[in-house]
């Protein structure tokens, strides 16, 4: 191999490692399922023993309008049953993960919504993209928790009797 070679593969790799460890950095910032997502045994942010009933809400669009709805559904269902009757859970991928940003004008919302019990979700695939795309991994609202896959967020939970809203 020549020179030339070498040194696009040794940058190839020095970027690539760059992205694991930014990958790493911004697990350790947010809670993440990444570890031990088990599709059999969901884990929450907040456990929620007393809650009889069970929401998810997919956000998959860059839409604050349509954030905005999902976020109004959510606090609707929590002011009508009561934060300790509901289960909430909000998982954002694709487009959708812009919701869950540092800069989002959705943050302050989400902030105060995560306080009364709702857990905000944001798609490990998703981001890995944005930071192939960007160089860096996104920075996220420090109430997500980072899932592996938000689809497969989604199947779990209705597996496990989830009711399912896509606003």
């Amino acid at each position: 191999m020549n020179r030339t070679r070498s040194g696009i593969f040794a940058r190839v790799g020095l970027a690539a490692g760059l992205l694991i460890l930014a990958g790493a950095q911004a697990a350790r910032a947010n809670m993440s399922m990444l570890d031990n997502f088990d599709f059999n045994k969901p884990a929450f942010q907040t456990d929620m023993p007393f809650a009889t009933a069970h929401l998810v809400l997919q956000v998959s669009q860059d839409d604050p309008a349509r954030w905005n709805l999902a976020l109004n559904n959510a606090q609707n269902v929590l002011d009508f049953l009561g934060a300790s009757k509901v289960q909430i859970v909000l998982v954002t991928y694709g487009p959708g993960l812009k919701m869950l940003l540092a800069d989002s004008p959705a943050a302050a919302r989400i902030a105060s919504m995560s306080k009364e019990g709702i857990e905000f979700d944001a798609c490990h695939n998703t981001m890995m993209g944005m930071a192939r795309a960007t160089g860096k991994m996104p920075v996220l609202v420090p109430q997500a928790v980072i899932v592996p896959a938000g689809i497969v967020r989604i199947m779990q939970l209705e597996s496990h009797g989830f009711s399912y809203i896509k606003p």
